[in-house]
Parts: structure tokens; C-alpha cells; sequence
């Protein structure tokens, strides 16, 4: 089986030039080891075969949990999300997966868990585009790799919200985008981020837009914690806005997105 494997992997460096990475040096041989594990090689095979990943480019970012890189798609470059099997704790996902109706049939292993985890993503995504909030399309879901859509321009991904600065008048207009997002999120999507602030939140720069990202911890409404995840995103978000004259209280913005709920449910049960 697993030279079976290994001849796989050789297949999909010389077909489509995946893992286009050198080993030269010390922190790029740490990344092959850690992230493109056999399974995972196997697993981009199974991409490749399909047409959704025709080659593998940089790195996009590194996370507690998980690798995201650039890919060539079939028709346009893709960002290929990679849950790290081997070395991931998961100790901080603990919090979300206690708790969440979706991992209760779930077995208790790392990798089930890990598989959960990127399926729950690609179906987050799916839930908060659909209520009308702007986050990266996803394409699939295979194992511990999630495909979506790259937000970006020309090979390199647009900023984070905590790496740029902002006029005051664009950022009352992101902030309010960010106020909406939430909104939608937990009154059409039935979902809270569960960790939102200026890490995981991307701006496009022209069109002074927000994207939210990360979005594999969001949990739905009947979660034990939905309300103390709600009220921390909320506080993360004015807290960080509060150097550009923006001091909203956390509490009041808290009660207005649940009282929605709440006349929804009293007009639902009419």
C-alpha cells in the first residue's frame, strides 16, 4: 500500500508539477513533513484527477491548525486549504466541537475529526454566502483539504484588516459591513463566527469590502456557547475599531442582533 502511494506521489510531481516547493532549506522541509503527509499527497492525487487542482503554488498563510495555499485551478487559481493531520493539537478546537449537534455522531478520533471539521467549513461557507455575506466560495471538500475560491489579485491574497490603515471614513464603512455580516450571519444563516477580529478578516483595498475567512470553528445557533461566541465576536470587532473614533457599545449591538431572533421566533410561532 504504501509504495502504492509513494508511485502516486511520484505521479503527481511529474503530471502536474504539485508541491512546487525546493528543499533547500529547513523551514520548507518542515512544511513538506508537516503538512503533505502521504494522506494528504494522496488526497491532492485525487484533486488532480478530478480537474480541481492542476498545480500547487506558495504558501498563503499558516494557521494553529491548518495551511492554506495558491493553486492553478481549471479555469482560475484556487486556495487549497490544508488541515494538518500530524502535528495539529486541535486542543483549541475543544471549545466549538463540545457542544455542536454536527460532531455528535462523530467518532473520536484525530482524523475523523479533522474530516468533520473541513466538511463543517465548506458547509459554514456555503451557509454564510447564501445569507449574503462575502466570504470565499468553497468548491470541495475532500478529507482534511478544502478548496475555495482565492480573494485575491494577481497570485497574492488581499490584506488582513489588522495589517492596513484605514481613513476614518472607510473604516465606518467596513465596520458597519462587519455589524451587517454579523447580523446576517446569526439571524439567516443560523451561524456566529466564533472567532472573528482583524486576523480573519479581509479587505479589498479598492473596493473597501470586507471578506470574512476561518470559518471552520463557526457554530450554529443551538450551540451551548452561540451567545458568549456572539457577544465575543462582537466585543473583538469594536474593540479594534474603537482607535478610529468608532465606540459602539458591544452590549447594545449584542441585544439588537438577538432581538431580531427573537420577534422572527414570536411571528414564526403566529
Amino acid at each position: 500500500m504504501k509504495k502504492e502511494i509513494v508511485r502516486k506521489v511520484e505521479r503527481i510531481d511529474t503530471k502536474v508539477d504539485k508541491l512546487r516547493m525546493k528543499r533547500k532549506d529547513t523551514d520548507t522541509l518542515k512544511v513538506r513533513e508537516n503538512v503533505f503527509d502521504e494522506p494528504t499527497l494522496k488526497t491532492l492525487y485525487i484533486l488532480s484527477n478530478k480537474g480541481i487542482i492542476d498545480a500547487m503554488g506558495g504558501s498563503i498563510s499558516t494557521g494553529k491548525e491548518a495551511n492554506v495555499f495558491l493553486a492553478e485551478g481549471e479555469e482560475k487559481d484556487v486556495a487549497v486549504k490544508i488541515y494538518r493531520i500530524s502535528s495539529s493539537t486541535f486542543n483549541s478546537m475543544e471549545d466549538y466541537i463540545l457542544g455542536d449537534p454536527r460532531f455528535r455522531n462523530i467518532r473520536h478520533s484525530k482524523r475523523d475529526i479533522i474530516f468533520a471539521w473541513t466538511k463543517k467549513e465548506q458547509r459554514n461557507l456555503m451557509r454564510a454566502k447564501e445569507a449574503g455575506v462575502r466570504v470565499p466560495e468553497p468548491i470541495v471538500a475532500e478529507r482534511n483539504i478544502l478548496v475555495m475560491e482565492f480573494m485575491g489579485e494577481d497570485e497574492k491574497p488581499y490584506p488582513l484588516l489588522k495589517d492596513i490603515t484605514l481613513e476614518k471614513e472607510d473604516a465606518k464603512k467596513i465596520y458597519d459591513t462587519i455589524m451587517i455580516y454579523i447580523d446576517l450571519l446569526y439571524n439567516k444563516a443560523d451561524l456566529i463566527h466564533g472567532d472573528l477580529s482583524e486576523y480573519n478578516i479581509l479587505i479589498i483595498p479598492d473596493k473597501k469590502d470586507t471578506v470574512f475567512i476561518d470559518m471552520g470553528q463557526s457554530v450554529t445557533l443551538q450551540h451551548p456557547r452561540s451567545r458568549e461566541f456572539l457577544l465575543r465576536d462582537i466585543e473583538n470587532i469594536t474593540r479594534y475599531f474603537r482607535k478610529y473614533g468608532i465606540d459602539d457599545d458591544p452590549q447594545e449591538l449584542y441585544s439588537k442582533i438577538r432581538n431580531k431572533e427573537e420577534k422572527t421566533q414570536i411571528i414564526d410561532s403566529k
